[in-house]
């Protein structure tokens, strides 16, 4: 019966396959994009299946997506109260120190380890589900709200409900006005050999407003997430079997030393087993070896191809390109860069971070779970209800904070934020945020230590920072005296 359902969304795409990553065949079978949403559904099985294979598997691929885990999510990306008072916003930052520790479902991590295992799903199959749990008051709860990850197999795009509802997409149900209203979600992963068959089934609508759905669009419209490794399968696929023919071809050489032209077939008279037409013997340093007239011995110099090397990196430096990753960070090669370089390749590459961060992270994940936990709080009487019925905008506006940024050259790039700072393009509250930390909380800590130092005697840190050279200082003041270099 999955069968038939499967060979019924597979009709929905007419003609070749448009996403090379699904594709049966080589490279070529298919030039144009119809329908991202047919495509996906009728691929994103394969597609995930191969992404977890290289994701797994390929040494290349593994570095790439932990790279990416490690630059979006790092130690993670931590909300910032923006409550107008005080005393408020340092209730809501305790409130959520204490949830955050305790808000996984299936006890594994806090909320930024959850983070962490959503962006790696997300960069392999394309996108990750979290669903939002509420519990009652006895179940030992401070904030009774947790999160449960959910594998994208859980949320089947095949399904027999589909066929008898057309509103129903992808196990996405929408509302008559194109509004996503719920996720059909089976209890268990359908390649799970201990579930039950009858949970296979029977997916369970869970409303669209108790899921997080993770995911890159990439089109108006788009319904599921599409692997981040899939503009690459084939070309990593394509190096590993270059990669291998190699590595074959070098153990056949140190498997055969020489040939022997021996034209009587007695093996020119040397000691050894003959066994099966091949010879047998052994040198040692020093050996002089006698062969009768005619015979020779001919050892073998296999040669490399003199191109494999550029070969290789050629497509790795594109494979990095596809995944939006530096080829350093990819390869862990650093043989061809200097400072300008990488720090070049860098700043690309943070512009794709906080893209990533910002407009998918914290949109789909980060934000609505914020605002779940403080009408979780509000309903369970750990905010006032009347304060926030008053302004329940203040409670909800936060600012998140990605992991700080580690450069290059550090001290070069503290020396640009002072003299941005005391030039007035910048504000210090900027530059704290910046780093990943809360300006408050910097400040606050900034205080304690020196109330700590003072009431010590202590110096330290007492001494001001030294003064940056202006830009005109070392210029001469009679223009007359100027070098022309």
């Amino acid at each position: 019966m999955l069968g038939t359902v499967r060979r019924l969304f597979s009709t929905m795409t007419t003609g070749r396959r448009s996403l090379d990553a699904a594709g049966g065949g080589r490279l070529g079978n298919a030039r144009t994009v119809r329908n991202l949403n047919a495509d996906i559904l009728a691929t994103t099985a394969t597609i995930q299946r191969r992404a977890a294979y290289f994701a797994r598997n390929n040494a290349h691929i593994t570095a790439a997506v932990n790279a990416l885990v490690t630059n979006i999510v790092g130690a993670g990306i931590k909300p910032s109260s923006q409550h107008p008072d005080p005393q408020t916003r340092e209730f809501l930052h305790a409130l959520w120190a204490r949830w955050t520790d305790q808000c996984d479902v299936d006890g594994f991590g806090d909320f930024y380890a959850m983070q962490a295992l959503m962006v790696r799903q997300m960069v392999e199959a394309g996108e990750s589900f979290a669903r939002f749990v509420t519990f009652g008051p006895g179940d030992g709860l401070e904030v009774p709200f947790q999160l449960q990850a959910i594998h994208p197999a859980q949320v089947p795009v095949e399904t027999l409900s589909a066929l008898v509802d057309n509103r129903i997409r992808g196990g996405i149900e929408f509302d008559a006005a194109g509004r996503r209203v719920a996720f059909h979600v089976l209890p268990a992963r359908p390649d799970d050999p201990l579930a039950p068959l009858a949970e296979l089934w029977n997916p369970v609508a869970i409303p669209a407003r108790d899921m997080a759905h993770l995911f890159h669009a990439v089109e108006p419209g788009q319904l599921r997430g599409l692997s981040w490794l899939a503009p690459v399968l084939l070309a990593v696929h394509e190096v590993d079997q270059l990669q291998d023919a190699a590595l074959v071809r070098a153990k056949l050489a140190n498997l055969l030393c020489a040939a022997l032209v021996d034209p009587d077939g007695s093996a020119g008279g040397l000691p050894g087993d003959t066994a099966g037409g091949v010879l047998d013997f052994g040198l040692e340093p020093g050996t002089i070896i006698p062969l009768k007239p005619g015979t020779s011995l001919e050892f073998f110099d296999p040669k490399e191809s003199e191109h494999y090397g550029a070969f290789i990196k050629s497509h790795l430096q594109a494979i990095a390109a596809g995944l939006g990753v530096p080829y350093e960070l990819l390869t862990g090669d650093l043989s061809g860069v200097n400072y300008s370089s990488i720090r070049a390749g860098l700043v690309e590459f943070r512009k794709r971070l906080e893209h990533w961060q910002h407009n998918v992270v914290v949109y789909r994940l980060c934000r609505p779970v914020w605002d779940r936990f403080i009408r979780t709080a509000v309903l369970s009487g750990l905010i006032d209800f009347r304060a926030y019925e008053a302004n329940p905008a203040a409670f909800h506006r936060v600012e998140w904070l990605p992991p700080k940024p580690v450069w290059v050259d550090p001290k070069k790039d503290a020396e640009a934020e002072i003299l941005m700072v005391n030039a007035g393009f910048k504000s210090r509250a900027q530059v704290v945020t910046g780093l990943g930390y809360d300006p408050e909380q910097v400040d606050a800590e900034i205080a304690a230590d020196a109330a700590r130092a003072k009431r010590l005697g202590l110096s330290i840190g007492t001494a001001p920072a030294p003064a940056l050279p202006s830009p005109t200082d070392n210029a001469p003041t009679d223009p007359e005296s100027a070098s022309d270099d």
